[in-house]
């Protein structure tokens, strides 16, 4: 029976020339162990941002869009004169592409918005560009590979920016159109984060998406493993940008590192992770920049309790507590009720909660950019209570950080909660809010943003 592997390259792993070359020598270092291999490639890193912006600058500035493809050519043709100077049909391509995306950008100019829709076509030119350009510098190595735009691949619902796959289609689809590929011994370059309605109408797995294509494509393709390649060495016990001793762990569980995940480290989209497990495949996360380290190796849960040991350490930047308090909310029914369906009428995630046992007060945490939006519809919400002086005040924080300690099984451990307060105390971090949750798996504090960093370090001290 012949081995599969789907390999996933985020926007830094292919991001320049360099990087291009690492990728050609990690495929045809699999190419020798496994019998069929698939690709699935981000934008080049920086090029979604540069899209999106652009299209956002067309609202005022008819110039903006221009300006972006003319970058955005001259980034992808630099690459290919580097690595693959006779590929004159992918500059034909790219240069279709970036024709389509200044006429997108005249047309959110002239109607004075952008709608999802629009934005999804878009935001999708990134991967559009980055598979042919990968592809055809994999091909100039004497790897053969083929691009593969994966709008005639991945089928999808209707929810622009954020869709989700239909994927018994999807699967059949691959069966048809990727599969035939491997028998001719060609790696299929693919696009992640794109995909496309039954009617043919682009779409997009949300930011991060990618990671979530590489799933999709390991479940759909039925692979053995699938690897993420990113610019770290595996999932960190810390951002290694902010404690300098932050090292890779070797196995975590799905819990831990759908917390990890969430809670702001940004090495594996949370929605990439589940249907790898659940379909027993082998989950690794690896680093394109140091191919032969081993990585982390992402495993079910299987029930039993782990060592208890914390295992990591996160900060989620940029987020602000809303507080609703009052002496006339105790006993009162239906209060956190009306305050989260009053938040989910805004479309906003709640990644944070914590009630008083005295239920005088509720606080929850979302992201800065929603919290006077939340706020108002609060107001509306309580406009009554707020009159009668049944609820006293309901106020949102300057930015706050939510710091989250992760490790399965931590709340049978003796002393692990004590020991991360003491650690806080000792540093003269104040804990504005905390949260554990019932998976066991993580306690969540929020502090100051100013303090986040200096947080994260003292109790990155207690990881052994």
């Amino acid at each position: 029976m012949s081995k599969m592997l789907v390999m996933k390259f985020g926007g830094t792993s292919i991001g320049s020339p360099p990087a291009i070359r690492q990728v050609i020598e990690i495929a045809r270092s699999a190419k020798v162990d496994w019998d069929n291999v698939a690709i699935v490639v981000s934008a080049m890193s920086g090029v979604t941002d540069t899209l999106l912006d652009g299209a956002a600058s067309s609202l005022d500035d008819e110039t903006a869009a221009p300006r972006a493809a003319e970058t955005l050519r001259q980034k992808h043709f630099t690459a290919l004169d580097e690595l693959a100077p006779m590929a004159d049909d992918v500059r034909a391509l790219i240069d279709g592409y970036l024709d389509e995306y200044v006429a997108l950008c005249q047309a959110i100019h002239v109607l004075g918005e952008a709608s999802p829709r629009a934005l999804d076509a878009i935001s999708s030119l990134g991967e559009r560009m980055s598979a042919p350009l990968v592809a055809a510098a994999l091909s100039a190595a004497d790897v053969s590979a083929e691009a593969v735009d994966t709008r005639t691949v991945v089928v999808t619902d209707d929810v622009y920016q954020r869709a989700s796959p239909l994927m018994d289609e999807t699967a059949a689809r691959c069966e048809a159109i990727i599969q035939p590929f491997f028998a001719n011994g060609s790696i299929p370059v693919l696009t992640g984060f794109t995909g496309a309605t039954r009617q043919g109408v682009t779409t997009t797995l949300g930011r991060g998406g990618s990671d979530f294509s590489g799933a999709i494509f390991g479940v759909a393709l039925d692979a053995d493993e699938v690897w993420i390649w990113t610019d770290v060495t595996g999932v960190m016990t810390a951002d290694p940008r902010v404690i300098k001793s932050a090292h890779t762990i070797p196995v975590l569980t799905f819990k831990e590192i759908s917390e990890l995940a969430f809670y702001g480290a940004k090495v594996l989209h949370p929605k990439a992770i589940r249907p790898v497990l659940e379909h027993g495949m082998k989950l690794w996360v690896k680093n394109t920049f140091a191919p032969t380290e081993r990585g982390t190796l992402i495993v079910p849960d299987n029930g039993q309790r782990t060592d208890g040991r914390i295992r990591a350490v996160t900060a989620f930047k940029g987020q602000c507590i809303i507080t609703l308090e009052g002496r006339g909310m105790l006993g009162v029914p239906g209060i956190a009720a009306r305050t989260f369906a009053a938040v989910a009428r805004t479309n906003t995630n709640v990644v944070m909660i914590s009630q008083a046992s005295s239920e005088q007060s509720i606080c929850f945490v979302v992201s800065c950019q929603s919290s006077e939006m939340v706020l108002r519809m609060m107001e509306e919400e309580f406009r009554l209570e707020l009159s009668r002086k049944d609820i006293d005040s309901i106020t949102s924080s300057g930015e706050s950080a939510i710091v989250t300690v992760v490790g399965a099984g931590m709340r049978h451990t003796l002393g692990i909660a004590g020991k991360v307060f003491s650690a806080l105390g000792e540093t003269g971090v104040n804990v504005i809010a905390i949260a554990q949750g019932s998976s066991e798996c993580s306690i969540s504090l929020v502090v100051d943003a100013g303090d986040a960093n200096e947080a994260v370090a003292a109790i990155h001290v207690l990881i052994i």
